[in-house]
């Protein structure tokens, strides 16, 4: 898809599942399973989906997936595809080698979405895009080194900190115009200092919607994860830009969505639908 200098494209990286339930906070399963499958472990299945942003001189890369550096029991609890599709081999199947990825955005630094932001050689992590500069939120930095009893779990420092130490990840405080036509925009509900990335010019506008929206289900206001630090803020913070994408017909990628990456929205009586089914861009 052209946005207005930049081609955006959609790197579909190694599958896995979570537990519906903790998907879906309070929300019982009657409803929630009407809208999005499980399996016979109560597990529903999710992509990790990264965004791929081209110009004449930058490939900006968002999020890196879950990566594919876990051991036997990790991959059997959480359903991890067998095959590599790590993103730097999808990157090389599109004739993209690591070295020529100019930035990575990370929306926020769990483990699903930082997994394939660093590569182990020998018995060192590395950074995974060796001449790419990497972005997060300074507080979402800061939390992730000291995260609370219900978040540790969701941080692995390998995946993150061998960046710092490199002295290759640059920190965002607060909204921030990436580059022309790229904005980051801080939300707080899911973990602190969580980043959606929204590619815009005068006639489109594409939201990465990241955690605070991670499937098309979770359109629905009350539905929330049970992962999320302030899930009041996290419906404060979607009913803040749902309605600017209704209004603004903004086409919400979701970054978790096995069954759709993206689609526009309605309102209607019963709350936020979707309008609109985006297959591909």
């Amino acid at each position: 898809m052209k946005i207005g200098k930049y081609n955006v494209s959609l790197i579909e990286t190694t599958s896995f599942a979570l537990d519906g339930g903790a998907m879906f906070g309070i929300i019982p399963k009657p409803l929630w399973e009407k809208t999005y499958p499980c399996d016979s472990l109560n597990r529903i299945k999710l992509t990790g989906r990264c965004l791929l942003i081209e110009s004449d001189n930058k490939k900006i890369l968002v999020d890196t997936g879950i990566g594919n550096f876990w051991d036997e029991k990790f991959k059997k609890i959480y359903d991890v595809e067998q095959f590599d599709n790590s993103v730097r081999n999808k990157l090389v199947e599109m004739d993209i080698s690591p070295g020529k990825i100019t930035d990575v955005i990370l929306t926020h630094l769990h483990f699903d979405h930082t997994g394939g932001s660093t590569i182990l050689e020998g018995d060192k992590f590395l950074p995974a895009f060796p001449h790419a500069n990497y972005y997060v939120q300074r507080e979402q930095f800061d939390w992730a080194l000291h995260p609370s009893k219900k978040d540790a779990g969701s941080f692995i420092k390998n995946r993150f900190l061998p960046l710092a130490e490199q002295g290759v990840l640059n920190f965002i405080d607060g909204e921030h115009e990436f580059d022309d036509g790229i904005k980051l925009m801080p939300v707080h509900g899911h973990t602190f200092g969580q980043q959606l990335v929204k590619i815009f010019d005068s006639s489109v506008s594409l939201l990465f919607t990241a955690d605070l929206i991670p499937t098309s289900s979770h359109i629905h206001i009350p539905y929330i994860m049970g992962y999320d630090i302030q899930p009041l803020k996290t419906i404060e913070e979607k009913s803040i830009y749902l309605p600017e994408a209704v209004s603004d017909d903004w086409i919400l990628i979701f970054g978790h969505d096995n069954y759709l990456l993206g689609g526009k929205i309605e309102k209607t009586d019963k709350g936020y639908k979707i309008k609109e089914r985006i297959e591909q861009i």
